[in-house]
């Protein structure tokens, strides 16, 4: 009985080598010579400094725009609330105009134009700030006088009058109320 197994080849001793058999394909392995080696990595090289280029001229276009858009948007920060004004400026203006009115009617038409300008304070975030009986807070007050404590009000230290109104907007002061702080009594 014969093997069907086909026959492994033998392994080349230590002194021959392994020649591939003649029916195999052969094919050189060919190393590229350096110029071809240099040429490539040229070419690379350009390419890579082509995309930096594009990449920086990409991010100072960014960089620019960034700030042409920051300095429009501080150039015209206020354009809705100037807008806003323009209808307390026309309401003023028409109460000037009217030279036949009397006391009350011009007084109707200021109190008209103050809830305009109020109205327009709110949509700002504007807010009055009216301590009158609060305690007094350095941050949002301005003291410019204390005076004894009144009898409703034994403890030092509270807003007793408010010269004038403060304003903030947002959570910023724009302007601190000017005040009269209460002061302990003496004894």
């Amino acid at each position: 009985m014969q093997d069907s197994t086909p026959n492994p080849e033998p392994l080349p001793s230590a002194g021959e080598t392994n020649t591939p058999s003649a029916d195999a394909p052969q094919t050189p392995e060919v190393m590229p010579s350096i110029e071809e080696l240099l040429r490539a990595a040229e070419l690379q090289s350009a390419e890579h400094h082509d995309a930096w280029l594009r990449a920086k001229a990409e991010t100072e276009n960014v960089r620019r725009r960034a700030q042409d858009d920051i300095a429009k948007t501080h150039k015209y920060a206020s354009e809705k609330f100037a807008s806003e004004l323009l209808a307390v400026k026309d309401s003023l203006e028409a109460a000037l105009a009217d030279a036949s009115q009397d006391a009350a009617s011009l007084r109707a038409g200021v109190e008209l134009t103050l809830r305009q300008l109020t109205a327009a304070f709110e949509k700002a975030n504007l807010a009055e700030i009216t301590p009158l009986g609060e305690k007094f807070d350095p941050h949002k007050h301005q003291a410019i006088g204390q005076v004894e404590a009144p009898d409703g009000q034994p403890e030092p230290n509270h807003v007793v009058s408010v010269l004038q109104k403060g304003y903030a907007l947002h959570d910023r002061i724009l302007r601190p109320a000017l005040v009269t702080v209460s002061k302990a009594r003496d004894t």
